[in-house]
């Protein structure tokens, strides 16, 4: 599998990033990699496609064996999958109708072997319920924006394109980041910059909406990057990559509501994990780092008092981790793919089927 390197701390402090599954915002339209020719054109390389094979294969090696892509995007890893396991059967979810659109052309050679859903990736229950499936033998979440919504410059994710402030995944929704920009209180703008981009002059840039807005609404992503920019000290700019990186992230985040989702998602899709089968989580920012490795860890651990002679039963754990840590992409993957340099991949097992 190649130096797959290993990233572990009890907190991991992930350098804040534009959380894509793709990477960065900033650089994402200029570094996108060719794997294919796709109905859109090139197909992007899905991180750590190898790794996430190798771990969830060995699932899905039985006839009828049921993989849910919970943030199924372009369908690479999916389609990864498809090919690696020639009896599985593909449950794909994902909140933007575009992505699904593309990963059925794109999936069409497994049309028999596919079911698509609308839904955020918290609902992967009713998922599988409407594609008739029990359990999951696998689950991925690969979290974040995906390519194409960093690549079309309308979605408004991305601050390097001149766009409305948009930012949903789910384009159905109403909640936009305009929205958020004009319409939320000075003191919860600073709580969204702070909390979700770690953005350290979050009060700053709040105050400097603030009385920008009061003037005329802010209606584009160039608007806004060049206000965080002028609101940010000037020795700042000068490191770190743009400045309204930080701040696009955390609207991304508040927009799609991606935190309390993922808090929901992770207990909902282990419940119908099959005994024997395993999940898979890419993450590309500290917080989700940090849910994903305290959800599996919970499980993972003999809850047995300390003062008991023997382990209870029903205290043993449910999951047997599959990754030391969080494992990150080779040097050698970045170099081709410098949308995974985010990336950090946690990976469990079920071994014990839920206590009742």
């Amino acid at each position: 599998m190649g130096d797959t390197r290993k990233h572990e701390g009890p907190d991991d402090d992930i350098a804040a990033r534009t959380g894509a599954r793709a990477g960065d915002a900033d650089t994402a339209p200029e570094a996108s990699v060719g794997g294919g020719e796709g109905p859109e054109g090139p197909l992007h390389v899905p991180v750590m496609v190898d790794r996430i094979v190798e771990l969830l294969a060995p699932a899905l090696s039985h006839p009828g064996a049921v993989f849910v892509d919970g943030t199924l995007g372009l369908g690479g890893h999916s389609e990864a999958l498809l090919k690696a396991c020639p009896t599985a059967r593909l449950v794909g979810v994902d909140r933007d109708t575009t992505a699904l659109e593309r990963s059925a052309e794109r999936l069409a050679p497994y049309a028999d072997r596919t079911h698509f859903t609308h839904a955020v990736y918290s609902d992967i229950p009713r998922a599988l319920d409407e594609a008739g499936a029990a359990e999951a033998d696998a689950v991925l979440l690969d979290l974040g924006v995906s390519s194409p919504q960093l690549d079309e410059a309308d979605r408004g994710f991305a601050y390097a394109h001149e766009a409305p402030l948009d930012m949903r995944m789910d384009r159905t929704q109403d909640l936009t980041a305009a929205d958020v920009v004009n319409t939320y209180p000075a003191a919860e703008l600073t709580r969204v910059l702070r909390t979700y981009g770690e953005e350290r002059f979050a009060s700053r840039i709040a105050r400097a909406i603030e009385r920008q807005r009061a003037r005329a609404p802010i209606a584009s992503t160039r608007e806004l990057a060049e206000l965080v920019r002028t609101a940010i000290p000037a020795a700042t700019r000068r490191t770190g990559g743009h400045p309204a990186k930080r701040t696009f992230q955390a609207l991304r985040i508040e927009v799609n509501g991606e935190l309390s989702i993922l808090e929901r998602a992770l207990p909902a899709a282990i419940s119908r994990l099959a005994v024997g089968g395993r999940i898979a989580v890419l993450s590309y920012h500290s917080l989700e780092d940090r849910m994903a490795k305290r959800a599996l860890a919970a499980l993972s651990t003999d809850t047995t008092p300390a003062d008991l002679p023997v382990p209870l039963p029903d205290r043993q754990p449910e999951l047997r981790l599959l990754t030391r840590g969080a494992e990150l992409p080779t040097d050698t993957e970045i170099e081709g793919n410098p949308r995974a340099q985010s990336a950090r991949l946690r990976a469990a097992e079920r071994v014990r089927a839920a206590s009742r």
